[in-house]
């Protein structure tokens, strides 16, 4: 009699994909989770990268002009956090994330909005290497150069909490070095996000 491959396997670990799109972005000067590329939102097109990959859940956390993108984003199958403390910076973005992830989760990845190259064969890469190494992080590196989305175990989500002001988990990184996998992938769109007008203009020419 064949298995039921339809039922997962109890020993795979379980990754939440948490999308942190609820910044101002200030040196854009508009909403950059809305500007179009490939006839999709820069939002849209990292939602539905990480819908399609093998993310167990998806979680998308909002905060400055939520109520426009709640309108022109479709969320389908997606879990929707409101940051109403996003101008305390990403941490706080970070922390609303986290109180998304269902208590079944082993893992959480970070992904960010303004990402749009990051494809589910990448968020596939990065958790075959989570699953055989069970690491507490896990950093895709490109040419030697540190990229996101970035890996995190559930085992270091109360110190990610801890984390205040505008930044990211890499303050982990120095405290937690040992429990690292750099994960070499040949794959430029790790650091390519868009944060200002040039960035902007660069990728539409790409």
């Amino acid at each position: 009699m064949e298995p039921d491959i339809s039922i997962s396997t109890p020993n795979v670990p379980k990754v939440s994909g948490i999308i942190l799109a609820a910044g101002i972005s200030s040196r854009m000067g508009r909403p950059k989770q809305l500007l179009k590329y490939k006839g999709k939102t820069l939002l849209q097109t990292v939602v539905d990268a990480a819908t399609s990959s093998v993310l167990d859940e998806t979680i998308v956390v909002l905060g400055h002009k939520r109520e426009l993108i709640l309108q022109t984003t479709d969320f389908s199958g997606v879990r929707v956090i409101v940051n109403k403390n996003h101008a305390e910076g990403q941490s706080s973005s970070i922390r609303a994330g986290l109180s998304g992830v269902s208590e079944n989760q082993n893992a959480a990845l970070f992904l960010l909005s303004d990402q749009p190259l990051v494809t589910p064969d990448l968020i596939r890469t990065i958790l075959e290497r989570y699953r055989k190494t069970r690491a507490g992080i896990i950093v895709p590196v490109e040419n030697g150069r540190r990229g996101n989305p970035v890996l995190i175990d559930r085992k270091l989500f109360e110190d990610l909490k801890r984390i205040k002001g505008d930044t990211g988990g890499r303050s982990l990184f120095d405290h937690h070095k040992n429990d690292i996998s750099f994960l070499e992938v040949p794959d430029k769109g790790i650091h390519i996000d868009i944060d200002t007008p040039d960035d902007y203009q660069q990728l539409l020419q790409s």
